[in-house]
């Protein structure tokens, strides 16, 4: 044999071993990942065959499957639609699931490992037994109060959300972000049809696919001035202490004179920080923020969550809503030194501190439970497709304590003269004890400002019943008072009906 065709017979040799080995690394290496590949589409139809659990809350299904007669056995909807979209998420065919459809996903389908009798059982009766269903802690009144306030505020916004809380064990009584969607079309059979429902949320500049309640940060405004208040009952400065106040002050090395938000709001040389806090005075607080220092400030703020990157909603301590950090930002010159204007800034809940909805609403609930901050959750319990077997049942923790009892006592006493003597009124609630915080936060230049209230309820014994945050993005002038109205309608909801515990 000649030397081309001895090479020729090289070649297809080492063609033909190359060949069989990729055929025995699919076979032996990547048999699993392909077999239970969602683009398999063996895998789909297997996984539609059985019923995925509900998603229920107040003992109503707001995800449940229903039998078709198609190939794919069961349809996901969604009853409810866009009232509870950013809590449930969506369950689709052929895209990623998201929300607590995703992080209880093993679950509901029926997959879980502690779910394994109910498999090997189906292999013996040819049974296909549903997921596990997952019950929720959410209020059906609070959520639908929350949903139709936010749709049909009085400052007319499109955007923004709303969450509540029950300070006692950090279960979540309300979440609703704004704009929402209608989760149904994106968990449709017909792949086309979802992909095209997908494709126009994910191009509407109006963001609705974002859950802002826990996903989305924006400058809190002067509901940042608790966290700085709490910083200065720690640091000697009480109720009745004098603090300088004033028309207007100029931070060392700014140009740039602070305001209050009309000259009527502190006008005198020196206030009380209770009157500081009533009147939401930004020249008492810028000048109080420089006075405690930037670390006292970012120290007092990390302890009550700021920076915490690791918080998630859904079981307690296991996986749910993805929760974006709320962060101080920085306050520093290029050298390292502070910039006084940056944290003067800084201390009304301007400059570069960004704040969820839900960190809001943890603020006030630590405020209204004695200083202590429980852990938020949204699952209740996880029960079996009989109903009889609990895989799952919460048990509230503590999450952290930023403030002693004594400083929470301070901080409610404020905060509730902040709804009976100042821009809170719309908050109250007859019966109830209401303490609370506005806040207006400057959002782009030409642009207008975000509204935001933050807030708890007491009842007559002084047990906190609900907590809540409420921002309404570029609202403008009376932003913060809707925000707060909207906030003590949720409120008032959750007492009538306090969801699971």
């Amino acid at each position: 044999m000649n030397a081309p065709l001895r090479r020729v017979g090289v070649v297809v040799m080492v063609l033909f071993g190359l060949l069989f080995a990729n055929l025995n690394w699919i076979q032996a290496y990547k048999a699993d990942e392909y077999r239970t590949s969602d683009y398999n589409g063996r895998v789909q139809v297997d996984e539609y065959k059985r019923k995925r659990g509900n998603i229920e809350a107040g003992g109503t299904a707001f995800a449940v499957s229903r039998e078709t007669s198609g190939e794919l056995t069961y349809q996901r909807t969604y009853p409810k639609g866009p009232e509870y979209a950013h809590i449930l998420g969506y369950k689709p065919v052929n895209l990623a699931e998201t929300g607590i459809e995703k992080s209880e996903n093993d679950f509901l389908a029926g997959t879980s490992d502690r779910l394994i009798a109910n498999r090997v059982k189906d292999m013996f009766t040819g049974d296909q037994t549903g997921g596990a269903n997952v019950l929720l802690t959410v209020s059906k009144q609070a959520q639908n109060v929350a949903y139709e306030q936010l749709r049909n505020n009085r400052q007319d916004v499109s955007k923004g959300a709303a969450i509540a809380i029950d300070p006692r064990t950090g279960a979540v009584q309300a979440l609703v972000s704004m704009p929402s969607f209608d989760p149904n079309p994106l968990a449709s059979h017909d792949s086309d049809t979802a992909t095209a429902a997908y494709n126009k949320l994910d191009q509407d500049p109006a963001g609705p696919l974002k859950n802002r309640a826990v996903g989305e940060v924006l400058p809190p405004g002067s509901t940042f001035k608790i966290v700085v208040a709490a910083a200065a009952l720690e640091n000697g400065i009480g109720q009745t202490t004098q603090i300088p106040a004033g028309s207007e002050w100029t931070p060392p090395t700014s140009g740039q004179p602070i305001r209050n938000a009309v000259q009527s709001i502190c006008p005198e040389r020196q206030v009380t920080l209770l009157n500081a806090v009533t009147e939401s005075c930004n020249t008492g607080f810028a000048q109080l923020g420089v006075r405690l220092g930037a670390d006292t400030v970012k120290e007092k703020a990390r302890q009550f969550g700021f920076e915490d990157e690791d918080l998630t909603v859904g079981r307690l301590g296991e996986g749910g809503l993805g929760v974006a950090a709320s962060r101080t930002g920085d306050m520093q010159n290029p050298d390292g030194s502070t910039d006084p204007a940056a944290l003067a800034q800084s201390s009304i809940g301007q400059n570069n501190v960004r704040m969820t909805p839900l960190q809001g609403a943890l603020i006030a609930a630590t405020v209204g439970n004695d200083g202590r901050q429980m852990r938020p959750y949204l699952v209740r319990q996880v029960l079996g497709p009989d109903r009889t077997t609990d895989y799952y049942t919460a048990q509230p923790r503590e999450l952290r304590q930023p403030v002693t009892g004594q400083v929470a006592k301070d901080l409610r006493d404020m905060m509730v003269s902040v709804v009976e003597n100042g821009t809170g009124r719309n908050a109250r609630i007859s019966g109830y004890t209401v303490g609370g915080k506005t806040g207006t936060a400057q959002s782009a230049p030409n642009r207008p400002d975000h509204g935001w209230f933050i807030g708890f309820a007491l009842d007559k014994q002084g047990n906190p019943v609900s907590a809540v945050c409420v921002v309404l993005e570029e609202a403008g002038s009376g932003g913060s008072a809707e925000a707060a109205r909207i906030a003590g309608q949720i409120m008032r909801a959750a007492i009538n009906d306090p969801g699971g515990r």
